[in-house]
């Protein structure tokens, strides 16, 4: 399986996890490292597809005993399927450290501690029992659901939404400033013509009730009662309806931006200078002119 990430050079390049945390030469950890990491071949893929099913499977385990009346009633059954999940990803854990160069940096990756964090409050609930605590360990297992997000390693949307919210981090944070600077000033503004007689009691609260209100329609629990009062609310419910499409459209423009940027992929080795990375459609080395060949089995793209 190819994960790829984004890397700050000049042009826009890709690496996969088999560069980023070493792949073996030879041997049993590379047949693991290609089955596990890998979906090019038809063990890897029927390895991602089983993944999958029991990342779902076990996240409707986890939903299914928050269900008081289920849980009561097969609180045996769900006992035994967590178990039984926390001994598979344990194991693909363990398997995913065992057949790469570089372990400790796929421990410290994001789907590293995933992996870590989803199998980790089963054995601790074993080991410390909730009576023996002082904190409740059970919050502990709502981390289980941290394994949903090793579903994004399979699916190419995820990644080209990350890279789009990424590249529009810097104008968001603007935007955010600046409906920053509007509820701090519709705040005070609200604070000094209510005042504390109408529940506006700090200027910390009128914010609470501005971030409401321009987030959504307000919850009811304070509201204005003089005219000017009135007439504020008004504007910044307006307001908030303009508000709410300036991320929306620029976070869509990035992903058009970068729906047609070309992709680069680093399955493809330049046979004459050894390079990686080139654009998907590819044949020949964008560096030196020399044919590609696939990286797994060294045969040319036609």
């Amino acid at each position: 399986m190819a994960v790829h990430a984004a890397q700050a050079l000049p042009e826009v390049q890709f690496e996969s996890e088999s560069h980023q945390f070493g792949k073996p030469a030879a041997g049993w950890r590379r047949r693991l490292h290609e089955i596990v990491f890998e979906s090019d071949t038809p063990a890897g893929k029927l390895f991602d597809i089983a993944l999958i099913i029991a990342v779902l499977l076990s996240v409707a385990a986890v939903m299914a005993d928050s269900v008081a009346p289920i849980a009561q009633r097969h609180k045996t059954l769900l006992d035994t399927l967590e178990w039984v999940f926390t001994l598979l990803f344990t194991l693909e854990y363990i398997a995913r450290l065992a057949c790469v160069e570089r372990p400790l940096r796929y421990a410290r990756s994001f789907f590293g501690v995933v992996d870590l964090v989803a199998v980790l409050p089963t054995y601790l609930a074993a080991f410390f029992p909730d009576a023996a605590l002082l904190i409740d360990v059970r919050i502990l297992r709502l981390l289980r659901v941290f394994r949903i997000f090793k579903l994004t390693a399979y699916l190419s949307e995820f990644r080209l939404l990350g890279e789009a919210m990424a590249a529009s981090m810097r104008k968001i944070m603007v935007f955010l400033s600046v409906v920053l600077m509007i509820v701090l000033i519709v705040g005070t503004l609200m604070y000094l013509i209510e005042g504390p007689q109408h529940g506006f009691t700090s200027i910390p609260m009128a914010i609470y009730w501005a971030t409401s209100t321009l987030t959504t329609v307000g919850y009811g629990d304070i509201v204005p009662h003089t005219d000017f009062g009135r007439t504020l609310a008004g504007i910044i419910m307006l307001l908030g309806w303009g508000i709410l499409a300036v991320p929306t459209g620029i976070v869509t423009a990035e992903m058009t931006a970068q729906r047609f940027r070309p992709r680069m992929v680093a399955s493809r080795r330049c046979r004459e200078c050894g390079g990686s990375d080139h654009e998907e459609d590819a044949r020949f080395c964008r560096k030196c002119g020399g044919e590609l060949v696939h990286i797994a089995d060294g045969a040319p793209y036609r």
